[in-house]
């Protein structure tokens, strides 16, 4: 049997097995809504890790194969980009809308059913205008646009079910990131298969299809919410402002005008880029402004500093959907039992480490909680860095030795870099998450969340900068293997080693000031 369809199947096998030891072992220590949010965002990841998986190596393979393989990597690159940075950049407007208008449950089916939309999109370019740019764009501002109603939404509303700092929350968003990550697993390993091997509309397809259940699931489970997430205030649902239509209404009508316009944008790198910039400054001015118009408004201070650190984490750790998927494709050895696994699956390690280590992670800061010994944020924050920085060194030792024998990198190089850098994630995301819902004012977290989710997208788009510096030029076409693979040896010792942890030691001297920002949250 072909060893790409037995990992399919051992993914699937070992999910249908672990996640319900893991809602066994939890269901009596938190709510119903936690495993409800679970499983709906793992949906929703399915279909944005399964598209993602594919994105890079579609562009350069199809949408750009007119045009010689540098420039296709460097526009790929810049789009896959503007593309991530996007989908992370949308929260802060969707978070905004769901705290004044449109309450948590209405945001999130509004972004699911976007996010359908986009990937039905997708599908049918592969089915019917694989190289229309502006197509491609047209699905890929649907998905865009409906995660920024869906995203933070989901992660803020969890949020609802716990009091502010109840030690139950961190473990909570563990378990709540184990399901994004589940997602992110299944369809790293089905869709990158059905992309590769079959088609890319049927990986593109399979994805949109998990964003349905997705819907499906948390519909099916208003009821068990009581009074959380309804809209603010029921006049923007009943009172006409607008030829007819309600506030509500006049908003999802604006999300879908949105779309095109978008789409547009992407087109245009360095007017995002700009516009990236200066949204990121206001946000962060604002937040500024907000510390000091609240009581304890200080620990929105903290969430501006670790902003900072929290956008460098990701510009490296996403090089995984990039730079990393193209060196996997290009000179890792990824034969099996004579087999050639597909590069996209190897974006399912990352998540199948975070299912097995999210549950050992959060049953390990009960216990150093318990026993007084629990890091704080900051610090988790400085282990994230340092794990990073040693993804990237084994890395850069797997390339040095292949480039010194003349073979490819070899595959446990890669399986190891992922290790690592998933530990990192574990001490940085889902703590991250919990940090908001407690340091954010209780009427204004979903701004918060949409600005921290902001970082998220500035990272995304250093991340395009940083891939850029190795795609620069075209190699002749004899160069040898050590030519070829060298540009991302200096990248990423440069990067993701040195610069990475320069910001460890940084953040470390500042651990006690931001510990006394805080004002007793740990």
């Amino acid at each position: 049997m072909d060893f790409s369809l037995g990992l399919i199947i051992f993914g699937w096998v070992f999910c249908l097995i672990w996640i319900p030891l893991v809602i066994k072992a939890n269901s009596k220590m938190h709510p119903r809504a936690l495993f409800v949010c679970f499983f709906a965002e793992m949906w929703e990841r399915f279909s944005y890790y399964g598209m993602r998986a594919l994105l890079t190596l579609y562009m350069v393979k199809v949408v750009f194969q007119q045009i010689t393989s540098g420039e296709a990597d460097v526009k790929s690159l810049a789009i896959y980009g503007t593309y991530t940075a996007s989908i992370y950049l949308g929260p802060i407007i969707g978070g905004m809308m769901a705290d004044k208008f449109l309450g948590f449950r209405k945001s999130i089916l509004l972004g699911g059913v976007l996010i359908s939309l986009g990937h039905i999109v997708l599908a049918a370019q592969g089915l019917i205008a694989e190289t229309n740019e502006f197509f491609f764009f047209v699905a890929l501002s649907f998905i865009v646009v409906g995660t920024g109603y869906f995203k933070p939404n989901i992660s803020s509303f969890l949020g609802k079910f716990y009091e502010q700092d109840d030690p139950r929350k961190d473990p909570a968003y563990n378990i709540f990131y184990m399901g994004i990550n589940v997602g992110a697993f299944l369809s790293a390993l089905t869709c990158g298969y059905l992309g590769e091997s079959v088609g890319w509309h049927w990986g593109f397809g399979l994805a949109g299809i998990g964003m349905f259940l997705g819907l499906y699931v948390f519909w099916r489970n208003l009821k068990y919410f009581g009074e959380k997430g309804l809209v603010p205030d029921v006049k923007y649902d009943t009172q006409s402002v607008f030829a007819g239509l309600s506030l509500n209404k006049v908003i999802i009508t604006l999300s879908f005008i949105a779309v095109p316009l978008w789409a547009i944008l992407f087109s245009y790198d360095n007017v995002f880029k700009v516009g990236l910039t200066g949204i990121t400054v206001a946000v962060l001015g604002y937040l500024i402004y907000l510390s000091s118009k609240y009581e304890n408004g200080s620990r929105l201070l903290v969430v501006l500093i670790l902003f900072i650190f929290h956008a460098m984490f990701w510009a490296l750790f996403e090089q995984a959907g990039g730079t990393l998927t193209l060196i996997t494709d290009r000179f890792v050895d990824r034969t099996i039992g004579g087999s050639e696994i597909p590069a996209s699956q190897f974006q399912a390690l990352n998540a199948l480490f975070i299912i097995i280590f999210a549950p050992v992670f959060a049953w390990l800061w009960m216990k150093l909680n318990k026993l007084k010994a629990e890091p704080s944020t900051p610090l988790k924050f400085v282990y994230s860095l340092v794990l990073l920085a040693l993804g990237f060194l084994i890395i850069v030792l797997g390339a040095k030795s292949a480039m010194a024998s003349g073979e490819k990198i070899i595959i446990w190089a890669i399986i190891f870099m992922y290790l690592f850098h998933t530990l990192g994630e574990l001490c940085l995301s889902p703590v991250g998450l919990s940090m908001i819902t407690k340091l954010s004012p209780s009427h204004i977290v979903g701004f918060t969340m949409g600005a921290w989710f902001l970082s998220y997208s500035v990272g995304n788009k250093m991340a395009t900068e940083i891939g850029k510096l190795i795609s620069v030029g075209e190699l002749k076409e004899n160069a040898s293997m050590a030519e070829q693979i060298s540009p991302y040896v200096d990248v990423y010792l440069q990067w993701g080693v040195y610069v990475v942890l320069g910001c460890a030691v940084v953040l470390l001297g500042l651990v006690p000031l931001l510990k006394k920002l805080m004002k007793g949250i740990h």
